[in-house]
């Protein structure tokens, strides 16, 4: 592939920071990468271009899995708006300061950690559960949404990824099945755990945050911002009954958990996610529904009102994840990926094999905006370098996934950054700005480990 390949993430990445408008920067690499694309097919139209963008776009709609991720991030607005409208919020925050467990910001931050590493069998589900729980709590204590956008981003990646129950421990579980190794699969992966240097600094990063009550840089403007509103901040409706909130809540982790078991024919880690969590959010949207109009709350009409008002908020971020998966579709076509992991190059000092993997799925990652992608692209770039170069097996694929977190957890154009923005409440490009500076500490620190652990085992 051509160095051409890598130009429309960075328009994509450039027009973000400049105009700060993330739609505008994603479907102009869209259009770019389709007409690198038509340049090098048969027809050079602009009209090409234009036409291909479209169908790009339509292919994306298509596909199930895409499908089910777009309607979930639909449905899921009209959750949050019933389990917001009935003041179900202001009667749990309410309840969990009077028994205990959420008094100060230091036990509202270990909350919300605690929810987001208990729900670990998939990450968006992860983000939206410890951001439903903790949102009314943050704003009681004037702790700002950018702040809970990096609490609840900066566990559920993480800890999907170090516990492997999940859909992401199947999924690398799978690319790294196709190799013949002197250790299973199984075990490298689990191997890989103590690895993934990057997840577990991120999780003492967050730790410290909470336990010292300390942010910095973009995200510290964002806190004295918020400490400067006089009053109580306006969390919304008033309190009502914390089982509005509580069983829907419920209703949504559980029945995950089950549809990822059923899905999966009984082993949880052979779940679909994309499934799962689209089932889980109708069946728990269903269920706040049938609660409401029980308990005479509203009318069918208001709660149909309140669901589509809930969607339509969402709107601008349900666009945003189509466009990030349209672009990293059209990007995967035009090989930008396959580019980026080339510069790896085959003559590289041994022990920098490692940290130069990590950095490589780093960049693939961050301009890519997906880690699913990195792991299909660099697993089948290092474990052959495995097998000829007898590189321990658990560091190559461990940092191969730190790398690939690492540069999504960065990403403007991230669908894991779209959806951590929902369920805080934050803008975007906000949860971006204030998260960076952490993710950075937390990726250097990591490669200074990764050439450590390269000098110690090689």
């Amino acid at each position: 592939m051509s160095w051409y390949s890598i130009l429309p993430p960075l328009i994509a990445i450039a027009v973000v920071f400049w105009r700060k408008e993330v739609i505008i920067a994603l479907l102009l690499a869209l259009i770019s990468s389709e007409f690198l694309l038509v340049l090098g097919g048969q027809d050079h139209s602009l009209f090409a271009t234009f036409t291909n963008s479209i169908e790009r776009i339509v292919t994306v709609v298509t596909s199930a899995g895409n499908s089910r991720i777009l309607i979930f991030s639909i449905v899921i607005g009209a959750l949050l708006a019933y389990i917001r409208e009935s003041g179900g919020v202001a009667a749990t925050v309410q309840k969990l300061m009077r028994i205990g467990v959420a008094r100060n910001k230091k036990q509202v931050g270990l909350l919300t950690m605690f929810t987001g590493i208990a729900v670990f069998i998939e990450s968006n589900m992860s983000v939206l559960t410890s951001g439903i729980v903790a949102r009314g709590l943050f704003e009681k204590f004037k702790m700002s949404r950018a702040r809970l956008a990096y609490v609840i981003d900066s566990t559920s990646a993480p800890v999907c990824i170090l516990i492997l129950l999940n859909g992401w421990g199947a999924y690398v579980l799978g690319l790294l099945s196709n190799y013949e190794l002197t250790q299973s699969a199984v075990s490298i992966l689990w191997g890989s755990v103590a690895f993934n240097f990057y997840a577990i600094i991120t999780l003492l990063i967050v730790l410290y945050t909470i336990l010292f009550d300390k942010v910095h840089g973009p995200m510290k403007v964002a806190e004295q911002k918020m400490q400067k509103q006089e009053g109580e901040i306006d969390a919304g409706p008033r309190a009502s009954k914390a089982r509005f909130m509580l069983v829907p809540l419920a209703t949504l982790i559980l029945s995950m958990v089950g549809f990822m078991f059923w899905t999966g024919e009984g082993v949880l880690a052979n779940g679909s996610g994309s499934k799962s969590v689209l089932y889980a959010t109708l069946l728990a949207c269903a269920i706040a529904y049938i609660l409401l109009l029980a308990e005479k709350q509203f009318t069918h009409h208001q709660l149909v009102e309140i669901g589509f008002k809930g969607m339509g908020e969402l709107l601008p971020l349900v666009c945003i994840v189509l466009l990030s998966m349209t672009l990293g579709a059209s990007l995967k076509e035009l090989g930008t990926g396959v580019f980026v992991a080339q510069l790896v190059g085959a003559y590289l000092p041994i022990y920098f094999i490692v940290p130069v993997l990590f950095l490589t799925g780093a960049v693939m990652s961050f301009t890519t905006g997906t880690s699913w992608g990195t792991f299909a692209i660099l697993i089948p770039i290092g474990v052959p370098l495995i097998q000829t170069l007898g590189l321990p097996p658990s560091l190559v694929v461990g940092a191969i996934l730190s790398g690939g977190i690492f540069g999504d957890h960065c990403s403007p154009i991230s669908d894991t950054s779209a959806v951590s923005a929902l369920a805080s409440g934050c803008d975007l490009l906000t949860h971006v700005k204030t998260q960076l500076p952490y993710a950075l500490v937390g990726g250097i620190l990591a490669l200074a480990g990764y050439f450590i652990a390269s000098f110690l085992m090689l």
